[in-house]
């Protein structure tokens, strides 16, 4: 049965990787990551970096700037801007939250992101995608398949989320945005 899901996979068209805009492409490098050091964010309007937690930015400027963080690899000055964050329970801080901790290694605190993020949202596709390729890395195929099946069935079809989670489960190799 695996091998006939697997086949299924294959046979489907292959979206591309920036399907669904800017927002699923991958994070350009601004002056956050190319000249602010530490937990820095780059204020267009100041000029320089700053601090998130004593700064005026908007709640978009600061995801931006940790997606860009989490790109470059920069894990835990993505978590420190994620905590300067205004609503620590929105769908996305949650779903960053359980990326990062995915990439630090902390699989079981990460999907307790995802799910809490997931309840809040159900058809949170970049959440699901995200805990299906934590379970690409653990192994456990079936459980990651079940959310590549879900995003589909919630209308996440030919999206950046549902194709990098099939490619997850075809390759093995995860997402580093």
């Amino acid at each position: 049965m695996r091998t006939t899901l697997f086949a299924a996979l294959l046979t489907l068209p292959v979206a591309s990787f920036a399907a669904g805009g800017d927002d699923w492409s991958a994070p350009k490098p601004t002056q956050t990551t190319k000249e602010c050091k530490g937990t820095k964010v780059w204020d267009q309007k100041s000029g320089k970096c700053v601090d998130p937690k004593r700064s005026s930015l908007d709640a978009d400027t600061l995801y931006g700037a940790v997606r860009e963080l989490a790109y470059a690899g920069r894990l835990r000055e993505a978590q420190e801007v994620l905590a300067a964050m205004p609503d620590q329970t929105a769908p996305r801080v949650l779903t960053y939250w359980g990326f990062t901790h995915r990439k630090l290694g902390q699989l079981d605190l990460a999907n307790q992101y995802y799910q809490r993020a997931i309840a809040k949202d159900p058809d949170n596709h970049l959440a699901r995608s995200y805990m299906g390729q934590g379970f690409v890395e653990e192994g456990k195929l079936g459980l990651a398949l079940a959310e590549w099946k879900e995003i589909r069935k919630r209308g996440g079809t030919g999206t950046w989320p549902e194709e990098a989670l099939r490619q997850a489960l075809l390759t093995g190799q995860t997402s580093s945005y």
